[in-house]
């Protein structure tokens, strides 16, 4: 229960966007991110782990895309892990590549390339991870932390 109003907390939820080489990783509740960040693939179970235990997790949900099969089958030997939702991730990718330049708008330059023709300079699957974990509690979410 939150000590302010008495109503219950909302559930933590861990967002995985899977890859061949790399995942997306975001973990938030209804409105906050709490943290966020790209992980090696053979490091993702490690990380989830540690984030399930350190955040409190209810629920984990992973993308259905690329890398996703290899992905369940490491995160399935995990103690304590809540039972793995798998979620739909049409379009993620191209929306997350807007989120990032939302957030990081190019300067110098490059601002006066048109954002299609741009990638951004670093790996942004954590904003697919975060798209995933709103589409699936709601709502976008104050910006938090990387780990």
């Amino acid at each position: 229960m939150s000590p302010r109003d008495g109503m219950p907390e909302p559930a933590v939820v861990l967002a995985v966007d899977p890859g061949r080489l790399k995942c997306g990783l975001a973990v938030g509740r209804p409105g906050a991110i709490l943290a966020r960040a790209v992980v090696a693939s053979d490091r993702v179970a490690e990380v989830v782990g540690v984030w399930t235990e350190r955040f409190g997790v209810k629920r984990v949900l992973l993308g259905q895309g690329t890398g996703s099969e290899s992905v369940h089958q490491a995160l399935a030997g995990l103690p304590g892990l809540p039972r793995v939702e798998a979620v739909e991730e049409t379009a993620s990718t191209l929306e997350a590549r807007r989120r990032y330049f939302r957030d990081h708008p190019p300067r110098g330059l490059r601002r006066l390339l048109p954002l299609s023709l741009q990638v951004p300079p670093v790996d942004y699957d954590d904003y697919a991870a975060e798209l995933l974990l709103e589409r699936a509690v709601g709502g976008q979410h104050e910006a938090g932390g990387g780990d």
